[in-house]
């Protein structure tokens, strides 16, 4: 059954005729790599917040909250790692400086490139509150000017 929306809230009801809540969750993680570039694994991170939030069915986003870095989903492989490692230095060299107009003030252009094309976000399903992942997925952390603090935020809503 659809209920029309006329600009005010209008409750939804599950099959027992019990409104549904929905809930939402916000938690901010910090990571300070060792090195100017890095992918972590932070999956543990994400499902550690969402067993927290208590939400079994809804949506995770997860962002970088750090304009040089980024957040992806794909294979925990270190050679797939490396592999992305020796791609993002082809397409966005570190050095010579110079070759940007960006740098100045701050020696990062190829950061940002790096982080445009790696992505900002990635939003996964909760599924009986698991992520609903494809085979081999998982969530990374990549970094691409390190050695400081930097934040992902993580999102959940749903019920």
């Amino acid at each position: 059954m659809t209920i029309p929306f006329h600009g005010r809230f209008v409750p939804q009801k599950n099959k027992k005729g019990m409104v549904i809540i929905m809930k939402s969750y916000r938690k901010e993680l910090t990571f300070n790599t060792n090195t100017r570039r890095a992918f972590l694994n932070i999956t543990p991170h994400i499902d550690a917040a969402l067993a927290d939030s208590g939400i079994k069915e809804g949506l995770c986003l997860v962002n970088a909250m750090n304009i040089t870095a980024s957040v992806f989903i794909n294979d925990h492989e270190s050679g797939l790692h490396s592999d992305f490692e020796r791609w993002l230095e082809k397409l966005a060299p570190e050095k010579p400086h110079s070759q940007y107009d960006h740098n100045g003030y701050e020696d990062n252009a190829d950061a940002h490139l790096k982080r445009s094309v790696m992505g900002r976000e990635v939003v996964v399903a909760v599924t009986n509150g698991k992520l609903d992942f494809g085979t081999w997925e998982q969530i990374f952390y990549g970094e691409f000017d390190g050695m400081r603090d930097k934040r992902v935020l993580v999102k959940i809503i749903g019920e």
